[in-house]
């Protein structure tokens, strides 16, 4: 890699943690001139840098407006059936897995209000989520999209990873929306899946897991079967 290529990385790498430091500080997407001056790089470098982000996955743009960015796991920047509440700050969670993560990531938040509605139903919960064991209650999480696929439209992915009543409620929604089941787990498994997923996320030198290494994760977790990449 030549020197030019080295400094393109480093600002690319600057401007990722400068998107991941502003959302847990703020709970807001930042925008590229203030991701220019947090990151030392001219607004035009901060939004190349984006673009390339997004084509690593690593952050999610607007498809209309590429100066805005829609997700950085596990923070969104818009409403996707959860409200994270930290002592500080309110945050729109991505998604169950993803709303589940944010104490495990945000230093200073050694747990958070994690708020939703039963999409089938409309009940609200509410569940005071931390680091050190998963929360009490009943309710399970439905996911609708495999892995494998959940980048092929992130942002329905993460829409429709959703926490229920019960599993009769899952039952009631897919009945009604005409979708076909996905993947239910209780809580337990929901927080042990979301618990060390984004570890690292928010130093400099993160590196995504690959494939082999995600599915290690899944089935640490206590997942299974092919809707997670294994086997059994």
């Amino acid at each position: 890699m030549n020197e030019s290529a080295v400094s393109q990385a480093a600002r690319t790498e600057e401007v990722r943690v400068a998107v991941y430091a502003h959302f847990a500080r703020t709970g807001a997407a930042p925008t590229p001139p203030e991701l220019a001056r947090a990151a030392g790089v001219a607004p035009a470098e901060a939004r190349d840098a984006l673009e390339v982000l997004h084509a690593h996955r690593d952050v999610v743009l607007d498809r209309e407006d590429r100066d805005r960015i829609v997700m950085a796991h596990p923070f969104a920047s818009v409403p996707l059936g959860f409200s994270v509440m930290g002592r500080d700050t309110l945050w729109w969670g991505g998604c169950a897995w993803d709303s589940f993560a944010l104490p495990c990531l945000v230093e200073g938040e050694p747990d958070v209000l994690v708020a939703t509605r039963c999409p089938a139903c409309d009940t609200p919960h509410a569940w005071v989520v931390g680091r050190q064991a998963p929360p009490e209650g009943e309710q399970v999480a439905h996911f609708l999209t495999p892995a494998a696929r959940i980048w092929d439209d992130v942002v329905h992915s993460c829409a429709h990873q959703r926490l229920f009543c019960s599993a009769g409620c899952v039952d009631t929604w897919l009945k009604t929306t005409g979708q076909t089941r996905g993947y239910v787990m209780d809580l337990a498994t929901l927080w042990r899946l979301a618990r060390g997923w984004y570890a690292g996320r928010m130093e400099h030198g993160y590196i995504r897991r690959d494939p082999v290494s995600a599915a290690s994760y899944f089935a640490e977790a206590g997942l299974h079967g092919a809707f997670w990449g294994l086997s059994d």
